[in-house]
């Protein structure tokens, strides 16, 4: 194969030499540069006029042409020309005067240095150019990696710029953990990559380049009957993939090596910021938990101790002295054991929920439910303290069909009626209002107590917060209900929100899809 590559190269060397259309385009400067001269020579001019007028002829070659090597023919046969022509003896190659071999030399030395400079100042034009293309390339395609984010993605879009540039079909096999993944294959016509580029033996050579992070295949010494060429994408700290260029019988030249490792740069540069920053989400996420962890464990500690004190103390109150208890007294501590239990029952379900909301565990039953039934049911699970508190519920005049988990619902409900008995005082009146809007079902819980403070109203859906601003020393203020209740409603695809009641207190408003009907008569 590499033997092959030789050949070609050396045949497209000798056929850029004798380009056809160089050579015609070289006697037809001549030919014309010739018809000037004899014009100058009737019209009597110096041999220097005609000589120069030679001299532009090499120069328009050298610009016209694609090699140096029809420069410097142009000037050898314009001076043989020149001689033959206008030296005496004329229409012969001999010439009497001894100062002539001076002109002769001097002609071509002029000709072909003038035809040199344009060549050598045609391809630092060329040179130029290319520069400036790759450098437009490589801002465009830096400009598209920016834009992209996934690790597919950005193999994509290097993928994309290759194809656009190369007109080659290519293979790309992403590295995970210091093996090849499944090949990514991109074609030029946008079908499929042929099978053959995907055999076990072009793999071998993709794995090898991943091991010692060298090219390999096509045109290489190294798994040289391969049909592709491959290279790693890799950066300092890593090889993140392999990607395999389908070389043919037209090998890369130097400027489309260029680009495509430039490229490929890119892509690399891409993919290990993609790591870096995976990898700092993974280890902020874990702080979150971790901190998370550390204030359940803060907030849990002091919280349950209180009411499991409480518990323990009355139920040894009653087995050691409830002989001496009146009835009044027995059943007060029964109903002080049953609330704390009530408590601890409703902080577990809240823990739990919170816990699985934390690690994406919080599994959603969406059925149709009629949502008064579910807010009656959600009701009749408050705690005992309800019984101080005028709760008032008033349901819609119309059937409300809502697409919801009723579980999860009912927590909710509950969660925002316990956090109004909590903070407001004796006697103050609780009012759960359900409508319909047009695209939602609405659920309004307002109460007339002391209210919610403006620069806190953001604040009380934060996990941990209190009404003090400060993660929960005190009994039963954990801060966990309102932040649960958040995560349930926006798990439903609704939104919850705090607002001042009139003329005093605090209105909390939720909206769940509605669920349609279809009736059929």
């Amino acid at each position: 194969m590499e033997e092959n590559y030789r050949m070609t190269k050396a045949g497209k060397i000798t056929e850029g030499l004798l380009n056809v259309s160089d050579v015609m385009k070289s006697i037809s400067m001549i030919v014309i540069a010739s018809a000037i001269s004899f014009g100058f020579w009737k019209l009597g001019f110096s041999e220097a006029n005609i000589i120069m007028v030679y001299i532009i002829g090499v120069l328009i070659t050298s610009i016209i042409t694609n090699h140096q090597i029809y420069s410097l023919i142009s000037s050898i046969v314009s001076v043989i020309v020149f001689n033959f022509l206008y030296t005496e003896p004329r229409y012969t190659l001999l010439a009497y005067e001894k100062d002539y071999p001076v002109t002769f030399l001097t002609m071509f030395a002029a000709a072909f240095l003038t035809g040199s400079l344009a060549i050598r100042l045609k391809r630092q034009a060329k040179q130029a150019a290319q520069a400036a293309y790759r450098t437009g390339i490589l801002l465009e395609t830096n400009r598209l990696l920016e834009g992209v984010k996934e690790k597919k993605e950005i193999v994509a879009v290097a993928a994309t710029q290759l194809i656009k540039l190369l007109g080659r079909d290519m293979v790309i096999y992403p590295v995970i953990e210091d093996d090849l993944a499944d090949p990514m294959c991109f074609a030029v016509d946008g079908e499929t990559v042929r099978k053959e580029y995907l055999s076990e033996k072009e793999r071998k050579a993709a794995l090898w380049v991943l091991q010692n992070n060298q090219h390999a295949g096509a045109t290489t010494g190294t798994f040289a009957d391969a049909g592709c060429l491959y290279l790693s994408i890799r950066t300092g700290n890593g090889v993140y993939g392999v990607i395999g260029i389908v070389i043919g019988d037209r090998p890369l030249d130097s400027f489309e090596d260029s680009i495509l490792l430039s490229i490929l740069g890119e892509c690399a540069l891409a993919l290990e910021n993609e790591k870096n920053a995976r990898e700092r989400a993974k280890a902020a996420l874990l702080a979150q938990k971790e901190q998370l962890r550390a204030n359940l464990l803060r907030s849990i500690s002091h919280d349950l101790r209180t009411p499991l004190t409480s518990i323990s103390g009355n139920a040894s109150n009653l087995l050691s002295n409830g002989e001496m208890f009146d009835e009044e007294t027995k059943k007060q501590l029964y109903l002080d054991i049953y609330d704390d239990s009530i408590w601890l029952i409703n902080l577990v379900e809240n823990l739990l929920s919170v816990t699985k909301i934390e690690e994406g565990r919080l599994s959603i039953r969406l059925q149709a439910e009629l949502l008064d039934e579910v807010v009656t049911e959600a009701l009749q699970h408050v705690s005992r303290k309800k019984a101080e508190h005028k709760i008032i519920f008033q349901p819609s005049e119309d059937f409300i069909l809502v697409k919801i988990d009723a579980r999860l619902i009912m927590q909710v409900v509950i969660n925002i009626v316990e956090n109004a008995i909590k903070y407001t005082q004796r006697g103050s009146e609780i009012v759960i209002t359900t409508r319909r809007t047009e695209k939602d079902a609405v659920v309004r819980i307002a109460d007339n107590g002391p209210g919610i403070p403006d620069e806190s109203k953001e604040a009380v859906f934060d996990m941990f917060y209190s009404g003090a601003k400060s993660i929960s020393d005190s009994r039963r203020s954990l801060g966990l209900g309102l932040s649960l209740c958040k995560s349930i409603i926006a798990a439903h695809g609704g939104e919850i929100t705090v607002t001042d009641n009139v003329p005093k207190g605090a209105v909390f408003m939720f909206t769940l899809p509605v669920e349609e009907v279809d009736l059929h008569e």
